[in-house]
């Protein structure tokens, strides 16, 4: 049962076929199978989940009916706040935290009939695309043991991976939505910003940052967007639409639709094994009518605009906290920031704004850009970040994640979903990019994808 689609389940959970406790208590099986090796869920609340299953079955059988997510087992990324339940940001100066709220994004999905099961493992603030931290350990990959689940919402991949929940939220600056959904054979959307909103009391006008939904499916990422979408006065760059229109069914006639291919974004280096899985995806939109075209994009004007930016975001969001208590990368990225100046910022704003401008004149040529996800397959989970690719030296433990990070900064919804394995059994994920505010777009042409390949269908060993 833990590995039905969100969507089956509810349709379980509606004709009364299965029960919220049954649901529920199948998780918490798979949880105690496979989580003590996986470590992607770090705080567990069976009890609590309990008590909202056997309400929520209280609800069905008055014929009350939630919202959208009733009864489904659902984890939180531990960047995100939740009310009663210990958020520690993956860093030790918060291993006690229990938030007095929930943030909108658990809010939505609580009020829709979600039961919380747990929190998911994630870097020190998010920092990195490699889930590990000093309080938990590593999150490691469901396929592999021996490699990373990738981050910074790896916990969640992993999770989702493994059948531990149904859905989950994450969230996404340089990659951390897309890079763990590609490690580990799941789906994950970076939603446009504003999409899904998220209020903040330091950074309200950040755009880098989004929060967004993992799931098995892109039907199911469709599902908790409906919910977790729409407007809220609280957030400032909030979209003024409601979650409503991701509901509606994902089927996508590919017929004529443009599709532009680049398989390195303009040169970066990928890894042979990544470029081989992902050199297929272009034949199979083909396959389903589409008119694709191999492109030489360029997107290097995203390298700077996204270093300085992110870079003044960590001095403004944790340069007040104690130097001692913070990892080395989190320092680093502070220490960077407290380096930027006006002159950076406004070079940042230049670079961003015509690399936007480009953009634009780039869908109105193409409906989509495909790339892969991520530059290199899930590496040792004993390394701090990958270093070289195909014999090249990276510079700093950001620079393999370019693929994503240089796509953060295009203010475009982009999907992260199954393309294939390495021959030696890793998941590499294709990378799917639209224009700004066509999410449901996106979501189409991946429930496409993942239909005519069937790749997320493959489970894990374990």
């Amino acid at each position: 049962m833990h590995y039905l689609t969100a969507t089956e389940m509810l349709r379980l959970l509606r004709t009364r076929q299965v029960s919220a406790v049954e649901l529920l208590d199948a998780h918490l099986r798979r949880i105690e199978e496979v989580n003590p090796e996986v470590n992607a869920i770090v705080t567990l609340v069976a009890d609590r989940a309990r008590k909202e299953a056997e309400e929520a079955d209280r609800d069905l059988a008055r014929g009350r009916w939630r919202g959208p997510l009733h009864g489904l087992p659902v984890a939180h990324k531990d960047l995100t706040d939740t009310a009663g339940i210990r958020t520690t940001y993956g860093s030790p100066l918060f291993s006690g935290h229990v938030p007095g709220e929930d943030a909108p994004i658990v809010r939505r999905m609580r009020e829709a009939g979600a039961i919380t099961v747990g929190k998911t493992n994630t870097p020190e603030f998010g920092t990195g695309s490699h889930t590990v931290n000093e309080i938990f350990g590593a999150t490691r990959n469901p396929y592999d043991l021996s490699r990373s689940a990738g981050g910074s919402s790896g916990g969640a991949a992993a999770a989702l991976a493994t059948g531990m929940v149904a859905l989950a939220d994450g969230s996404d600056m340089g990659g951390s939505l897309r890079n763990p959904a590609s490690f580990c054979n799941v789906a994950g959307l970076r939603p446009t910003p504003g999409r899904v909103p998220a209020p903040s009391a330091t950074a309200a006008w950040f755009t880098l940052g989004v929060p967004g939904p993992m799931a098995r499916t892109a039907e199911d990422l469709a599902l908790l967007m409906s919910v977790v979408a729409g407007f809220d006065a609280a957030s400032p760059l909030s979209i003024a639409e409601s979650g409503a229109g991701f509901a509606e069914p994902l089927d996508l006639d590919l017929t004529g639709v443009r599709v532009a291919w680049s398989p390195d974004l303009g040169g970066l280096p990928i890894d042979a094994e990544t470029a081989e899985v992902t050199a297929d995806a272009p034949a199979v939109l083909a396959a389903l009518g589409a008119r694709v075209e191999r492109v030489d994009v360029d997107l290097t004007d995203a390298e700077d605009a996204f270093r300085i930016y992110r870079a003044w975001y960590y001095a403004l969001s944790y340069g007040d906290l104690p130097r001692e208590g913070l990892g080395d990368n989190v320092r680093w990225n502070v220490e960077r920031g407290r380096e930027v100046t006006g002159a950076d910022l406004a070079r940042a704003e230049r670079l961003r704004s015509g690399l936007y401008r480009r953009m634009n004149d780039f869908f109105g040529t193409y409906d989509f850009l495909i790339a892969p996800a991520s530059q290199v397959p899930p590496f040792p989970v004993e390394a701090p970040y990958v270093s070289e690719i195909n014999g090249e030296r990276l510079p700093d433990y950001l620079a393999w994640m370019r693929s994503a990070y240089w796509i953060s900064v295009l203010h475009a919804p982009a999907a992260s979903v199954p393309c294939g394995f390495t021959p030696g059994g890793l998941p590499v994920g294709v990378q799917i990019v639209g224009r700004p505010f066509a999410d449901m777009a996106v979501l189409r042409l991946a429930h496409a994808f993942e239909r005519a390949t069937g790749h997320g269908a493959r489970r894990p060993p374990r």
